[in-house]
């Protein structure tokens, strides 16, 4: 474990590790290091701190070892190593040279932190671009030095040298290290996800990779086993308090009332409320934990704001509709579904629900800032660290540039969790206690309090005409928004702490729908949202989480398309090839049917006899970001319990170039774990008061007795393709394949997520 402490406090490691050769690539630099810190070791003038300066984002230093600065974070796929390759790839330099620097705000440009599986796709795209312009620069010095033309050198392990004569031969350490490049990129003006910068140079083509390709391990794995790992609630400040969150037992309460002689026999305990934000805080964890236990409050009445949970679904299909948005309208769906009624046609139509969840880290949030008059310091799991940092100068009325922010691995994110909120209240505390604070949630805040899943309802219909052929489809979804509160922590409003300290709110209303390629010649897709339970500090207000809306909206889609297969007597894998317009779609499909030895199902299931297990088959898939996913899944059932056991999963993945096989079947065995368990288990339950699932009894998960026996992966690489994203593709088609898989099993079609064991041996008891 690295002591922030430490780093914070000795200028030396920090020149140490800007002008050495550390072998190693790393998810965060000391706190305090930056690409101007890197030239000042230097002693050489640095162009300003700007995406358009290419030292900004690559630096070489005095022994020729590179720093990548990537102002995106790594969520647990191991992104950094996928930088790492780009880079050595494009500058010729051993992978092994190469440390990349991520989500430090002093050091790395805003790039949107994690998030819409962006990291390769955009940010490698960016760094790719910029390391390719780094090496023309290099090869102009080199050029000069040697007296011969660029065409006529090359690079090899960071050396350059004449083609006709190898003896003449300079290194990049020789060229310019720990010097400026002092070049200028051509950058489109954004920050964020949708920031871009590219210089004169060309990156090479994939037939010339020699590094970007092939697999390379994790570097953080040794670390992480022997317990060496810095996570954001390893972190120790000098002078650092420890604080807690106090919350209303009914959502909405305020403090009426406190009595801090409650909590007068706790060592230092000091009671922090600003406004409607209540906390403690201690010199020692255990202290805090005792006084917010034991501080005695007096909450205001308040109408209890939820509705039974029982009447969720009632809910959102009579609740007024927010806004409604139509992403996709191709032909007369309204005319053709009407003319199909009138001349008695088939018309199928279902419904399918989709529950709250929620992020569920394996820990709660933990988050360390230092406030002081003249700027702050942060400490922050948030994959989103830059606009963290932006929504607590926010809080502390700071200008963002007096706000330090170090990105930490927290505890795993997902989305919009509650990281960002403990990096508000730990600022609020610190700013009014005038020392560093660190707040560490506890679990039930953790799966209490956090951003949620929004739930859903989705209503599908499809026209057939006399042969079978599908004329119209329609697909709307009615939900609470994934975005009641924004996907980052960058304004107070986005924020618990800022609903509770009374800032103006900025809902927006969002959702979508699926995405695929089916050609139906008449065609729509749309979504309405409705208004939260709770405006204010709510523990049920919505955000995005991983792959934001998809897996409820692809459970419903490719169930449905299942459903239209079965209608027609269709076998599912051949009555998709019949509509798909997009050919990777088609190949996906294709691969995943082969390596499963899928054969064809033209009927719908029997009901089984018995109540011995069952097993059953299914299929789904979905589009991402320029990823297209196929999923097969086999699963086992048993009759008398209701489980539902996912035995064996083959997945086809395209996402255009493959830059590390390794990391990738990693990301994917990842997204297939975790959403097979938002699938079969995960709900989140209140009841008028407040959420009521906050613990692992309450909201259970997955554990290794779920876990499929075999998770095949085919990886289909398109080098002439861009890289897309892959750290949600496979989510989006899990839930579909695994509906479809029980009621390939069993002959019951659950249409209400979770496929908990009661709810799917009620299915089977009922035939429904």
């Amino acid at each position: 474990m690295i002591d922030s402490q430490q780093d914070d406090a000795d200028p030396g490691r920090r020149a140490f590790l800007a002008a050495s050769g550390a072998l190693i690539v790393t998810l965060a630099a000391p706190a305090g290091w930056s690409p101007a810190a890197f030239a000042q070791t230097a002693g050489a003038a640095r162009p300003p701190f700007a995406p358009d300066q290419l030292d900004s984002w690559i630096a070489i230093g005095r022994d020729g070892a590179v720093s990548a600065f990537l102002g995106k974070v790594d969520g647990g796929q191991g992104l950094d190593v996928a930088i790492a390759q780009i880079v050595a790839e494009e500058l010729d330099v051993p992978y092994e040279r190469v440390t990349v620097v991520m989500g430090q705000t002093a050091s790395t440009i805003n790039q949107g932190g994690a998030s819409a599986s962006t990291g390769v796709q955009r940010g490698g795209a960016t760094l790719r671009d910029v390391a390719a312009e780094a090496r023309r620069v290099l090869l102009e010095l080199a050029s000069r030095r040697l007296a011969t033309p660029t065409d006529e050198l090359t690079v090899v392990d960071g050396v350059v040298s004449s083609t006709a004569n190898p003896a003449k031969r300079v290194s990049y350490a020789e060229l310019i290290g720990g010097n400026a490049f002092d070049t200028k990129l051509e950058w489109n003006g954004r920050i964020g996800n949708s920031l871009a910068v590219k210089g004169k140079a060309k990156p090479k083509s994939p037939d010339q990779h020699k590094i970007v390709g092939t697999p390379r391990g994790r570097r953080d794995v040794a670390a992480k086993v022997y317990a060496q790992f810095e996570y954001v609630s390893d972190v120790k400040v000098p002078g650092m308090l420890h604080g807690r969150m106090i919350r209303p037992p009914v959502a909405g309460a305020v403090p009426v009332t406190i009595d801090e002689r409650s909590i007068a026999d706790i060592p230092g305990a000091r009671v922090v409320r600003v406004k409607d934000l209540l906390g403690v805080v201690a010199e020692k964890e255990w202290h805090a934990v005792r006084a917010a236990r034991g501080l005695k409050v007096v909450w205001s009445q308040v109408e209890p704001p939820f509705i039974e949970q029982r009447e969720l679904y009632r809910h959102i299909r009579e609740a007024p509709v927010v806004k409604r948005e139509i992403i996709a309208d191709r032909g007369a769906v309204d005319a053709v579904l009407a003319q199909a009624r009138a001349q008695g046609l088939r018309v199928i139509e279902a419904e399918y629900e989709w529950p709250f969840q929620s992020h569920a880290s394996m820990g709660p949030a933990c988050a360390v800032v230092d406030a002081r008059a003249d700027g702050a310091t942060l400490w922050t799991g948030s994959q989103k660290p830059h606009y963290t940092r932006d929504g607590v100068a926010a809080l502390l009325g700071l200008d963002p540039s007096n706000v330090i922010g170090h990105w930490r691995m927290g505890p795993g994110s997902y989305g919009r969790n509650d990281a960002g909120d403990a990096a508000a209240d730990a600022a609020i505390l610190s700013r009014a206690v005038g020392a560093p604070v660190r707040v560490q949630y506890m679990r039930e805040e953790g799966h209490g309090w956090d951003p949620k899943a929004p739930a859903s309802v989705h209503r599908v219909r499809a026209a057939l005409d006399p042969s079978g052929k599908v004329v119209a489809h329609e697909f709307i979804t009615k939900a609470f928004s994934i975005l009641d509160i924004m996907s980052n922590e960058s304004k107070p409003a986005y924020t618990l702490a800022g609903h509770l300290l009374n800032y103006q709110l900025e809902p927006t209303q969002e959702f979508g729908g699926p995405v695929d390629s089916y050609g139906f010649a008449n065609k729509r897709i749309g979504w309405e949202t409705i208004a939260p339970l709770l405006e204010r500090a709510s523990p049920l207000r919505t955000s995005h989480m991983r792959a934001t809306a998809s897996p409820q909206s692809h459970f419903a889609s490719e169930q449905f398309i299942d459903e239209l297969a079965v209608a027609t007597g269709s076998d599912p894998i051949e009555f998709r090839l019949r509509y798909l317009t997009d050919p990777r779609d088609a190949d996906v499909l294709k691969a995943a049917a082969e390596r499963a030895a899928w054969q064809p199902r033209r009927s719908a299931p029997v009901a089984p006899s018995g109540n011995g297990p069952v097993t059953g088959r299914g299929v789904a898939m979905a589009q991402k970001n320029g990823t297209t996913v196929a999923i097969i899944v086999d699963v086992e059932v048993e009759r008398t319990s209701g489980q539902v056991r996912p035995l064996r999963y083959v997945i086809a993945h395209d996402c255009g170039l493959i830059i590390n096989p390794k990391g990738l079947r990693a990301t994917i065995e990842g997204n297939v774990v975790q959403t097979t368990s938002r699938t079969l288990w995960e709900e989140v339950t209140f009841d008028r008061h407040n959420v009521t699932s906050v613990d692992w009894k309450s909201y259970p998960i997955g554990d290794i007795a779920m876990a499929p026996d075999a998770i095949d992966i085919v990886l289909i690489n398109r080098p002439d393709k861009p890289c897309g994203g892959a750290g949600e593709a496979t989510c989006r088609g899990i839930a579909g394949a695994l509906a479809n898989a029980v009621f390939d099993a069993t002959g019951a079609r659950i249409r209400r997520a979770p496929l908990r064991a009661e709810r799917v041996k009620a299915a089977l008891g009922s035939g429904a």
